[in-house]
């Protein structure tokens, strides 16, 4: 069976307790950002990156410990972007653009729990990839 471990208070890794935890000071200041959505059926990803696409935070709904179908939930969207947007308001972060990409039910509910931070929004862009044509048709069926 193994041995069983045992974390004092003071120990680092103490599970998905402390995953949504922000760190007290940034020493980045930015103005303005690009928030970058990506919602698919089964996760939803965030990344904040500076006008010049560079990337300075990241969260998912995997990330604050949200597992199996719960990670494609509104509310595990909305909780990754409340978490993110504290992360931005650490920064010094005043306003963003929105880049939208997925067909996931976490599209919105992120964008809200980022603007609850108090980040206004420039411009929501969606980017969602969609065939011209899409895959061939299947054969008729001979009967």
């Amino acid at each position: 069976m193994g041995k069983k471990r045992i974390i004092t208070k003071g120990e680092a890794g103490a599970g998905a307790e402390g995953a949504g935890i922000v760190a007290k000071s940034s020493k980045k200041k930015i103005e303005a950002g690009i928030l970058n959505v990506r919602a698919s059926y089964n996760n939803t990803t965030l990344t904040l990156a500076d006008e010049k696409g560079n990337v300075v935070a990241f969260s998912s709904s995997g990330a604050l410990g949200f597992q199996g179908a719960k990670k494609g939930t509104p509310f595990a969207a909305a909780k990754v972007g409340e978490t993110l947007g504290a992360k931005a308001v650490l920064m010094g972060m005043k306003d963003v653009s929105v880049v939208v990409r997925g067909v996931g039910s976490g599209r919105e509910s992120a964008i809200r729990g980022f603007m609850s931070k108090g980040i206004a929004l420039k411009n929501i862009k969606d980017i969602t990839p969609v065939p011209f044509n899409g895959p061939r048709p299947k054969k008729p069926r001979r009967v």
